[in-house]
């Protein structure tokens, strides 16, 4: 008998790639950092390759190296690299990797020597994030030393990268000027002679609302999760895989007036039944959730009532005829009438990508559904 779990819908995750892949001329990258936003970074880059995902996509090497380690041959692209790292195992792992400054692509021409073979590398351009990459200023400087990297045989140039800032705000202006930015990059990489196979900067919300940004890869990440990136209605065909659950290990009448969990932040409004769930901020539950966070329990979706605890949250059933095993689902797909990860991100002011990863830690089990996967699979 479990008491808390995590179930991950595997189809949906390939359904939904499948959707975006058929929505564009362009190749798509799954992304599947952070543990795959929560839902298991392996499992969830088996069902994004099985929708047709043709690229990986992870800030880590770690991470790129454990996709290896699992089996995953596809080309897998990682971005996020603090000096002195092994690059160079990288590089022997087939792992393209990015460089948005001299430094880095000098580690990384370093790299290939010490690992005896070319070197695969995305050169990525700030097109306005101010994040990583070259702005456009030190552009020209970084794509010279690359295109004599390359023909040194260290490095090959495999792509030019970028990020958008506002693309989940369709119609914004900043869009359009960082795509401009991003034309005139491509325009000085050709002068140097490169010209890269992949061109992207398309995220989720650019996969589903900028064609004219797809170029030859598309890199989207909570959508390939069915979460939307993007304000209103659900985009078709996008359905979530994430499943978050527990099983009432108690309830209690209490009077009237009762204070609630730490600090008595919630007042029972009149004699009522408390129900206790074992799920907590230790679990992914955002302590800021304290009053606001929505759970289905019984038929109906009441909101946590006090403070998020480490382990626990308590919910005001009323006169209902709740009772201990009784399964209260905190968010899913919103198909049996639960609140979605949306839903819960709309209710504490922050954003859906932030609720599923989150639910990644250790204690609560992943359980896996559906065929494109691995079957169930406990973490």
């Amino acid at each position: 008998m479990w008491q808390a779990e995590i179930r991950v819908d595997l189809d949906a995750i390939r359904d939904n790639v499948a959707t975006l892949r058929a929505a564009t001329t362009a190749e798509v990258m799954a992304v599947v950092k952070a543990d795959g936003y929560g839902h298991g970074m392996v499992p969830s880059a088996r069902a994004a390759l099985a929708g047709g995902a043709t690229w990986l996509g992870v800030a880590a090497l770690g991470e790129a190296l454990e996709l290896r380690r699992a089996g995953l041959t596809a080309p897998v692209l990682a971005w996020l690299h603090s000096p002195g790292l092994p690059l160079h195992e990288g590089v022997e792992a087939g792992i393209d990797l990015n460089a948005g400054s001299l430094g880095q692509l000098d580690e990384l021409t370093a790299a290939a020597r010490r690992a005896g073979r070319t070197a695969r590398v995305h050169l990525k351009i700030d097109t306005g994030l101010a994040r990583g990459g070259a702005t456009p200023a030190d552009w020209p400087a970084l794509v010279e030393a690359a295109a004599k990297a390359q023909a040194d045989q260290d490095l090959e140039i495999v792509g030019v990268w970028s990020h958008f800032v506002r693309s989940d705000e369709p119609g914004h202006e900043t869009t359009d000027h960082q795509l401009a930015v991003f034309a005139e990059g491509l325009a000085v990489a050709e002068r140097f002679g490169i010209e890269p196979r992949y061109r992207h900067i398309a995220n989720s919300a650019a996969t589903l609302t900028r064609p004219d940004a797809h170029y030859d890869l598309v890199r989207p990440g909570v959508a390939i999760y069915g979460l939307s990136p993007l304000p209103g209605p659900q985009p078709a065909g996008l359905r979530p895989a994430m499943t978050a659950r527990a099983r009432i290990t108690m309830t209690k009448r209490v009077p009237q007036g009762q204070g609630v969990s730490y600090g008595h932040a919630y007042h029972t409004a009149r004699e009522t039944t408390l129900a206790l769930l074992p799920l907590g901020y230790g679990d992914g539950v955002p302590r800021h959730a304290s009053n606001a966070g929505p759970v289905l329990l019984g038929g109906k979706v009441r909101t946590i009532a006090g403070r998020v605890c480490m382990d626990q949250i308590v919910l005001d059933c009323g006169d209902d005829p709740v009772q201990a095993g009784d399964v209260a689902t905190l968010f899913g797909p919103g198909t049996g009438g639960e609140p979605t990860a949306t839903d819960w991100a709309e209710a504490i002011g922050t954003i859906n990508y932030e609720i599923v990863t989150r639910f990644g830690g250790t204690r609560v089990p992943r359980v896996y559904d559906g065929t494109a996967g691995v079957g169930e699979v406990a973490r």
